[in-house]
């Protein structure tokens, strides 16, 4: 990285990390309590140089690398901010943190730092974890009124994606679409071959990603061979190269960290593959993900940063979307002002564990059948449904909820009963009733 800045100027002088808890917003709120509600944690961190320039970066507590120690802090003071971008092992709020700040220096945006420009502007998308069809509704019609062309979602056997789609159908517009993400809940070719032609003759549908059990090279290429919509997969899900050679996808997402993912969208630009960026947080991931798809070639399909699931950004001037894209920024650094306010009104401690509060998740069948469930892992209803192929399979009718009255004695009884093990009780066993919140 070529800088101007003197050897004394680069010296970091101090790093302050800021724990938040920043607020969902209702709808998305509600649902993601069932398996992440720890998402409402991110660490912020303000990085001085010598100079007075200041940096800002954020990351979310219990999503790639947990909580940044402060052993890490103390050992970045006083050395030179060089060395931060892309060491991947710091995490990326500090690393981007150390590029706005020697952006503002220099006085030129991130993406200057990042590469050549190649985009003036870049597509995003809104996203969505998996709800009740009237939820992805409510988001697609926040999506549109915020300039949004593409919902990001996911689909999951415990919620009638059929009926989803065609709740969505019936309320968007022709030119919306929507990327469906199965994080291999379809386990294999054959069991996906039940589900997505039916999917995909709904127009909306522009992608399935991870539709099956990463590394299944051969599967993935049947499964491409046997589907007109185009299939995504994360970079690394099957080895890069043999998934090239092979041809088993028609794009690729790119989730690492500023030093990895430069490293992947090249592999994607040699594939002539097109990339989805996937970096998450708030409005601040959101800026630098901006900057990643004005210097990555393939950054043509919507990037997915899930700030718009919080009741702020925490940026006085946000990213707007016009026609499903987002101009590059232009100004120093991030391009965009940290709401200093706002962050500190949000201000936490870290949690001494990953926060997972005491509820229930029920998934219920028309026919009276339902299953319990005590999240106590990060995904267990995913890693439930997709790894034991014990949850009965995308059948029709089906919805879930969130249990959190645990005060009740016949819910109190039934969270000490499941807590070890989901149990799937028959038509006629179900230990609760509608009624039950």
């Amino acid at each position: 990285m070529n800088t101007a800045l003197t050897a004394t100027d680069r010296v970091i002088e101090r790093i302050e990390q800021i724990p938040v808890r920043v607020p969902f917003r209702d709808v998305p709120g509600r649902n993601l309590r069932r398996e992440l509600p720890h998402w409402r944690y991110l660490e912020l961190f303000e990085l001085e140089l010598a100079c007075g320039a200041l940096g800002h970066g954020e990351a979310m507590l219990y999503y790639m690398n947990g909580p940044t120690e402060q052993a890490t802090i103390d050992r970045l003071e006083g050395t030179d901010v060089l060395d931060v971008p892309f060491d991947d092992s710091l995490g990326p709020g500090i690393q981007i943190a150390a590029l706005d700040a020697i952006g503002r220096a220099e006085s030129v945006p991130i993406h200057r730092l990042l590469g050549e420009q190649v985009h003036d502007s870049t597509p995003l998308a809104w996203w969505c974890i998996d709800m009740p069809p009237e939820d992805w509704v409510h988001e697609a019609g926040r999506a549109i009124d915020a300039g949004y062309t593409t919902l990001k979602v996911k689909g999951r056997p415990w919620f009638d994606l059929e009926a989803q789609l065609q709740a969505l159908s019936a309320s968007v517009p022709d030119w919306f679409d929507v990327s469906i993400d199965f994080n291999a809940t379809l386990h294999t070719t054959e069991k996906a071959l039940d589900i997505l032609p039916t999917l995909e003759q709904f127009p909306l549908v522009s992608h399935f990603e991870t539709p099956i059990e990463p590394g299944a090279t051969e599967e993935y290429a049947q499964l491409r061979d046997a589907l007109s919509t185009p299939i995504l997969l994360h970079y690394g899900q099957i080895d890069p190269f043999e998934a090239i050679v092979a041809d088993v996808c028609d794009g690729l997402l790119l989730n690492a960290a500023p030093g990895a993912i430069r490293k992947h969208a090249t592999v994607a630009a040699q594939a002539d593959l097109p990339a989805m960026i996937q970096i998450v947080g708030t409005g601040i991931s959101a800026a630098f993900s901006l900057h990643c798809g004005g210097v990555f070639e393939q950054a043509r399909l919507p990037a997915v940063n899930c700030h718009q699931i919080f009741e702020s950004t925490l940026l006085e001037d946000p990213p707007e979307v016009d026609s499903g894209m987002a101009s590059v920024p232009d100004g120093p650094g991030l391009g965009v002002t940290v709401n200093m306010d706002a962050v500190r009104s949000y201000e936490t401690d870290i949690p001494e564990s990953r926060p997972s509060p005491a509820r229930i998740i029920e998934t219920s069948w028309p026919d009276g059948r339902r299953q319990y469930l005590v999240p106590e892992s990060v995904n267990a209803l995913l890693a439930h449904a997709r790894d034991t192929e014990q949850m009965p399979f995308f059948e029709s009718g089906v919805t879930t909820r969130l249990i959190t009255a645990l005060d009740d004695p016949a819910v109190r009884a039934l969270y000490d009963t499941v807590r070890t093990e989901p149990t799937l009780f028959g038509p006629n066993e179900t230990p609760l009733t509608t009624n039950d919140t």
